[in-house]
């Protein structure tokens, strides 16, 4: 069932990689409740990647560029507006990489120029995209930016490493940006902190499938799947969700307030 929620509006949809991303998810959603949209991910992404189906199910053009890149994001901008045909009502920044956990360097030993790459990569091209929309004024008054995160952002979760203080930085990019950005247009910016998710990068981190278990045994109402977390982008993206910003927005089915469920409980009980 569909209603319409972003019937006439314009987005760019970031992230994309195949149907296991949350992005792919979003950018079904986005078309079926009536928007337009560009999808762009980094030329090493879109090579490895099977979006051309994406764009083709969506009817949407596939415009490369490195998120890192200033040049590269007004490009994106300018050429998102041309082919949609007017400024930019939404935004999903779904991008994310860490070089030291996919080649296994511990937290305590991180290599530094890695270290950087991911904070470049995962958080500040955040603030890039956004800085660069404010010059350029690309995105409509009262438009909504999206940005996803995890509770590592607030929580040691040892497997998570460096990953863990880019997501941090993020959703303070998501506070400070959405303060100057909501005065000057009315622009939203929140990020969705969602329930660990079987995603390609997702499945990556050592680890994954055990911990998986756990947030879904701990969850009251179980994991959040890759679709529903859509449906919320979607809602946030509406005109339902005006008065929605700087915020960081759990959707993990009440994992992050949850202290402890009787099924681990009942696990730690078994095994003593």
């Amino acid at each position: 069932m569909t209603h319409n929620l972003l019937k006439g509006k314009r987005g760019i949809i970031t992230g994309a990689l195949d149907a296991n991303s949350i992005a792919w998810k979003v950018a079904q959603k986005a078309h079926a409740e009536g928007a337009v949209f560009t999808l762009s991910n980094a030329p090493i992404a879109l090579r490895m990647g099977e979006i051309k189906k994406l764009g083709e199910e969506t009817g949407s053009q596939i415009i490369p560029a490195d998120a890192t890149n200033v040049e590269e994001i007004t490009a994106l901008y300018q050429q998102s507006m041309d082919v949609l045909g007017g400024k930019i009502d939404f935004v999903l920044h779904s991008i994310g990489m860490s070089p030291n956990i996919r080649k296994n360097i511990p937290y305590d030993s991180l290599n530094y120029d890695f270290y950087v790459k991911s904070l470049d990569v995962s958080a500040m091209s955040l603030h890039k995209m956004l800085s660069v929309a404010k010059k350029m004024d690309a995105i409509n008054e009262g438009g909504s930016v999206l940005a996803l995160s995890y509770i590592a952002a607030q929580r040691a979760y040892s497997f998570y490493s460096d990953m863990a203080d880019a997501k941090a930085l993020l959703e303070s990019i998501v506070r400070s940006f959405g303060y100057h950005y909501g005065k000057a247009k009315r622009v939203r910016i929140n990020s969705v902190s969602q329930s660990p998710t079987k995603t390609t990068a997702g499945s990556g981190i050592k680890g994954f499938e055990d911990f998986f278990g756990y947030a879904d045994a701990m969850s009251p109402l179980g994991n959040a799947s890759a679709e529903d977390c859509a449906n919320y982008c979607i809602t946030l993206f509406s005109d339902l969700t005006k008065m929605v910003t700087m915020q960081n927005l759990f959707h993990d089915g009440g994992y992050s307030t949850t202290g402890i469920s009787t099924e681990i409980m009942d696990r730690f009980m078994q095994n003593k």
